[in-house]
């Protein structure tokens, strides 16, 4: 399906345009058809001679009505251009093209209607459109004269819409979804159904969808209508009905989006660049923001002529380069504007709005994800997405560790601070287990302890058991001690020192501790102390005896004590190297 919407001066054919191509009057309210003014947004469907489905969004062209006008044209990729030919240029015409040219629509037809009304004034207005939209994406699009009462060039519009429609470039049906709602009603037996236009991604029946407007929530879709079929699923890009399960129509409505869920975040400051319109600068400080189908009032911070920051009144699904419009509460558009950074920093130094504003002049419009990842440090990718970054791979100088992208230089000095750190708490205490992952994660401010052990790798560093230190671990002054400790294990490795041996050596448990982290000796029990070796040359022993054993065997085979080799045993079988029978007894594992 392709979505064309209107655009021109009030009364100037729109609805009859499209009755004329459709079939269907786009205007649904009785008070429309009562004073022939389309006052909301009206829709009507038609299938071109190829075989190919269009949705007209018809708006509204009065400036009463400049709201509804922009809820329609906003999710709209393609406009049809309407300017009558008896009347010629207007005023609300000049106010849909200063809309047209702040979203940046590039694809659609001037239609001169009411061709048979003033005949000879038709290549005049003509000329006189191409003047006033020279400046928008619309310069150099195709123009067809028609008058919907007599049928002239109607074949003409349909042929160059047909034309228009084939040149279109194909939408990503792969891509998140966010369907801007622009009608909330109730069906009996049904329930709640929305319609909008869908630009880009899919929905299929069964489909989770996630609600971001004046509430939010999560609901599914149990069915979809799309210009009066009943289908399983549609992509982009379409007009569609969805009824929804999990939800009021009372709590969904115009201007809320329904979107992929996770895919999106809502937002509610965003730094954005002028394209057309007024200058920033002398943009009065309450505006409307209108963006899809949504208008929401906005606070403006100008940032001089061509930028501002926007601090909306309620948080929207907005992503990297959407384009909005900027209008006062008297109805008039002051600019059109673009998204450069939907999560920018706060502005908290005296000085950082001018800085800011330099920044955001040099900051290309489809944005620089290295950039980004540089002011974070460190960032998951999927927040980057949701914010419409590219990260199908890190940029250059950007590092992917675990779930994060770092950039590199914080990286390096990262690790640079966590070696200081860890020599500082060595230095202060030799003993020191080291330096716990809560203290490292705080002393960096890193988001995340799971980025602490690839970057004690990078550090040269050791991690285990909840701490950090020195890949070395030498044992400074305690070395002559731990050294005597090892000469006495050497000759008689089951013998362990008693207590009074090791505390004329000066070992406690916070040296034995440190000893043993160091990986010279193993406590196989408090107070009992072996050299790291000791297991493997018990079991060449115990390996020797008739099997099963026993605990006096083993200890006059080991030539030690019960003191040591009840613990021992126990150390072995806790191994899996020996295992003890229900008498007590012990047999080798094989």
């Amino acid at each position: 399906m392709y979505v064309v919407a209107t655009a021109g001066h009030v009364d100037h054919g729109k609805s009859a345009l499209v009755r004329a191509l459709t079939g269907s009057d786009p205007d649904r309210w009785a008070e429309e058809k009562r004073r022939g003014l389309t006052i909301d947004l009206g829709f009507a469907f038609t299938t071109t001679a190829s075989g190919a489905k269009l949705a007209f969004v018809d708006v509204p062209g009065h400036q009463r009505f400049i709201a509804n006008m922009l809820a329609g044209l906003g999710p709209a990729p393609v406009v049809m251009f309407v300017v009558a030919a008896d009347s010629g240029w207007q005023a609300q015409s000049s106010d849909h093209r200063d809309v047209i040219a702040a979203l940046g629509i590039d694809r659609g037809l001037v239609v001169v209607t009411k061709s048979d009304l003033a005949p000879d004034s038709v290549q005049d207005v003509i000329a006189q459109v191409r003047t006033e939209l020279a400046s928008t994406g619309l310069a150099n699009s195709a123009a067809v004269a028609v008058s919907a009462r007599t049928g002239d060039g109607l074949d003409e519009l349909r042929s160059a819409l047909a034309t228009l429609i084939h040149e279109l470039p194909e939408p990503d049906p792969t891509s998140r979804v966010r369907f801007w709602v622009d009608r909330s009603f109730t069906v009996k037996g049904a329930g709640t159904v929305v319609t909008g236009t869908l630009p880009a991604g899919a929905v299929a029946h069964g489909d989770h969808l996630e609600l971001l407007g004046k509430k939010t929530g999560s609901m599914s879709v149990r069915g979809i209508e799309s210009s009066g079929e009943s289908l399983e699923r549609v992509g982009p890009v379409s007009r569609v009905a969805l009824n929804l399960r999990g939800v009021s129509h009372d709590d969904v409505g115009r201007g809320d989006a329904l979107v992929t869920p996770g895919a999106w975040r809502a937002i509610d400051t965003i730094d954005v660049r002028r394209v057309s319109g007024d200058s920033l600068r002398e943009a009065p400080e309450h505006l409307v923001a209108h963006v899809g189908t949504a208008a929401v009032p906005v606070h403006v911070r100008p940032l001089g002529d061509d930028h501002a920051r926007l601090v909306l009144e309620r948080p929207l699904p907005l992503s990297l380069g959407d384009r909005m419009v900027l209008r006062d509460p008297g109805r008039r558009i002051v600019a059109g504007v673009q998204i450069i950074d939907p999560e920018p920093m706060p502005l908290r130094r005296r000085g950082a709005a001018t800085q800011l504003a330099e920044a955001l002049a040099e900051r290309p419009t489809d944005g620089d994800c290295a950039t980004e990842v540089k002011r974070r440090a460190t960032v998951r990718p999927e927040h980057l997405g949701q914010l419409g970054f590219d990260v199908s791979e890190p940029p250059p100088g950007v590092l992917s560790v675990d779930v994060w992208w770092v950039d590199a230089a914080a990286w390096d000095r990262w690790a640079e601070r966590l070696r200081g750190a860890v020599e500082t708490d060595r230095r202060s205490d030799p003993l020191s287990a080291g330096l716990t992952v809560a203290a490292a994660k705080d002393r960096l401010g890193l988001p995340d302890v799971a980025l602490l052990g690839p970057l004690a790798r990078k550090s040269g560093l050791r991690m285990s058991a909840g701490r950090i230190c020195a890949g070395d671990a030498g044992l400074g002054a305690l070395e002559p001690a731990v050294a005597a400790l090892e000469a006495h294990l050497k000759g008689t490795p089951f013998e362990a020192p008693t207590a009074q041996q090791l505390s004329d050596w000066g070992l406690g448990v916070r040296q034995l501790a440190a000893a043993e982290r160091a990986g010279r000796i193993i406590r196989i029990a408090e107070g009992v102390v072996l050299l790291p070796t000791a297991p493997a040359l018990a079991m060449g022993t115990l390996a020797t005896l008739d099997q099963p054993f026993t605990a006096s065997q083993a200890r006059q085979a080991l030539g030690s004590s019960r003191r040591v080799v009840i613990p021992l045993l126990e150390l072995l079988d806790a191994k899996g190297w020996t295992c003890r029978d229900a008498d007590g007894a012990r047999h080798v594992v094989r």
